[in-house]
């Protein structure tokens, strides 16, 4: 039955059904050949959804949206350009570094590529930039949006293994990191190669201007991560937190968001959790599928006997799978559908599952930036005008950086592990 399962829903995805209508089918086609109870349907769904940690999925998404039509994330490009734009190709550098920190706010890879690509990519046109390779490297850095917290993807994973999302959240900055400034290295190297020009000088003055309208938005991070760090609020609370202030300085700040606008930002927003929430349902349906038929165990039973006691080839075998599912499906849908499926086979090995967490995390983020199915690349392309091809050509050492720095964080586990270890006290 786990074969009849897993041939009706790539079946299914070949045919072009949605990925929520694909899982949940597959699951009642076995369900029924196996003459079990359709009750359980929606017993199922319902219990898919229903966790507390599922309500910071909307609220963050809303809060990525307010962030980018609310003015919040020009205030921070502006700011990095005049402190980081006078080094040569320094607006390359301007779009990682301002990704980062739009990342630390939006917990989405789309949310951030459009703020910053929306903020800079005119400007990087205007001053000579090739227009490939800007669009390419402010979707490659799009992908840190689901890395550094928060992260939608790492709420998932949390609520499926039951894992802490702190300790997720705090997992998740050291390998952020490495990915930025993996991407900003090879972004100032193309400069120098390129003779990219450097950004004309800001008086110390406008500096300080910048800084003071750029500090109501570098402050989010501080507010919603500082929160959940000393403990003041959960995640969940956090999201909401989010959107309150992100709101406030969105309406009576920088007054860049009137009712109308908010009110179309409110119903995408719930239309996107909606659909993630949908999938998250039918998964769970999925889950109990795979968990009945021993699905997970045998994976593990097979990798652990094609490899034997190699742990470096077993982690090898799921980082393939993780960045190939990435290239196919949208982060959440393989997220949801590979946890289960390998959580036994980490546990066999001994392996940290906060630790697998963000290894997740990364290597589908990665897919973010991959073709085809690369929606950092269609939102860079939407705001370009660019063909998909046009920026796929240059994003290709950008993604070779990012699965460098996934082989280094997966056999490395202190690269993320060093910061929940320290703020816990060793206690995962």
């Amino acid at each position: 039955m786990g074969l009849v399962l897993a041939i009706s829903f790539f079946l299914l995805l070949i045919l072009g059904f949605p990925i929520a209508l694909a899982i949940g089918i597959s699951s009642v086609v076995v369900l029924i050949l196996s003459d079990l109870p359709l009750q359980m349907v929606p017993q199922m769904m319902f219990m898919g959804n229903n966790s507390f940690a599922l309500v910071a999925v909307p609220f963050f998404i809303l809060a990525g949206d307010i962030l980018a039509k609310g003015g919040i994330s020009e205030k921070i490009v502006s700011f990095a350009e005049a402190t980081l734009g006078r080094v040569k190709g320094g607006l390359s550098i301007v779009s990682t570094v301002a990704s980062m920190f739009i990342a630390a706010i939006s917990g989405s890879g789309a949310a951030t590529t459009a703020a910053v690509g929306s903020a800079l990519l005119p400007d990087l046109k205007r001053k000579g930039y090739d227009l490939d390779f800007s669009a390419a490297l402010i979707a490659a850095s799009g992908t840190i949006g689901v890395v550094i917290p928060p992260s939608v993807p790492m709420v998932l994973y949390a609520v499926i293994s039951g894992e802490s999302v702190a300790k997720l959240f705090m997992g998740g900055f050291i390998p952020g990191l490495l990915m930025g400034l993996g991407l900003i290295a090879f972004a100032l190297y193309v400069a120098q190669k390129r003779n990219y020009p450097a950004s004309d000088p800001v008086p110390s003055v406008e500096k300080w201007r910048r800084f003071k309208s750029a500090s109501w938005g570098l402050l989010t991070p501080i507010i919603i991560l500082g929160g959940i760090f000393t403990g003041w609020f959960t995640p969940s609370e956090a999201a909401a937190i989010a959107v309150d202030y992100s709101l406030f300085v969105a309406l009576f700040i920088y007054k860049s968001l009137d009712f109308k606008k908010l009110y179309n930002l409110v119903v995408g927003a719930g239309v996107t959790s909606s659909l993630i929430m949908f999938i998250i349902a039918t998964s769970k349906l999925f889950g109990w599928n795979l968990a009945f038929y021993e699905v997970p165990d045998k994976v593990a039973g097979a990798l652990m006997q094609m490899a034997g006691e190699n742990h470096f080839m077993i982690y090898l075998a799921v980082l393939l799978v993780i960045l190939v599912a990435g290239m196919f499906m949208e982060t959440a849908s393989a997220l949801i559908i590979l946890t289960p499926i390998f959580l036994p086979t980490i546990s066999q090995l001994g392996g940290n599952l906060i630790h697998f967490g963000v290894i997740i995390a990364v290597g589908l983020a990665i897919g973010m930036a991959t073709p085809p199915v690369a929606i950092d690349i269609y939102v860079a392309s939407a705001i370009t005008g660019l063909s998909i091809e046009e920026i796929s050509k240059p994003i290709i050492p950008m993604v070779i950086i990012l699965v460098v720095t996934l082989i280094l964080i997966t056999y490395l586990p202190s690269l993320v592990l060093f910061l929940p270890n320290m703020l816990w006290n060793g206690t995962m």
